[in-house]
């Protein structure tokens, strides 16, 4: 089952408030709650703060030192490179949220 794969998946995503808004760059073990808990501002923060709900990008990671490396050098990015990256694969920055919760 495809949910198998997702058990010790490490995710690092990009969120934005809409396409020259503001962005975030996170890393979880666990996509859609993460996700779910920044639309809903669980958590008060920066993205609740300046409503960054949208995911724009994510990649998948086997174990978690991969994953959080790959976030701390996201984070290094310029907002450029960073816009370059979410429109190889999203050119119309369009929310991948519900397309994972399928």
């Amino acid at each position: 089952m495809w949910w198998e794969s997702r058990l010790m998946a490490y995710d690092v995503y990009i969120l934005a408030s809409r396409r020259d808004g503001a962005i975030y760059v996170g890393v979880t073990n666990d996509i859609i709650r993460r996700i779910f808990e920044h639309r809903s501002k669980a958590v008060s923060g920066f993205t609740s703060k300046y409503n960054i709900t949208r995911l724009v990008w994510f990649e998948i990671y086997n174990d978690p030192v991969s994953a959080i490396t790959r976030e701390k050098e996201l984070k290094k990015w310029k907002r450029a490179w960073k816009t370059k990256l979410i429109e190889k694969n999203n050119p119309n920055w369009d929310d991948l949220y519900d397309s994972i919760c399928n």
